[in-house]
């Protein structure tokens, strides 16, 4: 029955998208189905096969969908047993005064990589992602270095970070298609549904501080 059901919601997520392509076919050209967008790309995750695109490569500022990337680097790293979900970060004055989206870290304030994890995941918090970038490489710099050489391994070409967050910046850009080929090397990484796939959860469990978490992604409600 759930198999079904999830069948069933990806069959009445795609058709109507499919089967408008089809009937406004004008020409040979597909319609504009994103008319206020810049650019867009719909991949289909098991294949990578690409059903529409817009733009695709046009280099545009790609806000926190730049996590991913710092999200693929962090699952390599407990994957290959450099670090471990129960690890104890303490947050610098850094990652606690980066603002915009954020689980409220103070600096010198000690949480488990889980927990980092989840802020980054469900609330896209750019406290959490600066923390965990220093825990594994000692500076958002160095991290960010990281992320640029993965991006180039994939294959990349649209794609520069300039810092871990997607907080605007000069140069700090990538492209539909770019976004895409990251969106699905996330997912070979099994675990990211374990948090992704959450709507709610907690942070300082049990102190006087507990934080809600809710997903960003409305869908998942």
């Amino acid at each position: 029955m759930k198999k079904f059901f999830i069948w069933l919601v990806c069959l009445v997520l795609f058709c109507p998208v499919h089967i408008l392509a089809l009937e406004n076919d004008n020409g040979g050209e597909t319609a504009n189905l994103i008319p206020n967008a810049t650019s867009g790309l719909l991949m289909e995750e098991s294949t990578g096969t690409i059903i529409y695109e817009k733009n695709k490569d046009k280099q545009v500022a790609v806000a926190s969908m730049t996590k991913m990337v710092a999200q693929i680097i962090i699952l390599e790293n407990i994957e290959a047993g450099n670090i471990k979900w129960t690890d104890v970060v303490t947050a610098s004055k850094n990652a606690a005064d980066m603002g915009g989206s954020q689980i409220y870290l103070s600096a010198n304030e000690k949480m488990t990589v889980r927990d980092l994890f989840k802020g980054i995941s469900m609330a896209s918090a750019n406290d959490a992602t600066v923390a965990m970038a220093e825990y594994i490489a000692g500076s958002e710099e160095k991290f960010v270095k990281k992320m640029n050489d993965k991006v180039k391994e994939l294959g990349l070409k649209n794609t520069v970070f300039k810092n871990c967050t997607g907080l605007d910046e000069d140069g700090h850009l990538s492209s539909a298609y770019d976004m895409a080929v990251i969106a699905r090397t996330l997912l070979s990484h099994q675990q990211i549904l374990e948090f992704s796939g959450v709507y709610e959860d907690y942070l300082r469990v049990n102190t006087p501080n507990k934080f809600w978490l809710v997903n960003t992604n409305k869908l998942v409600y």
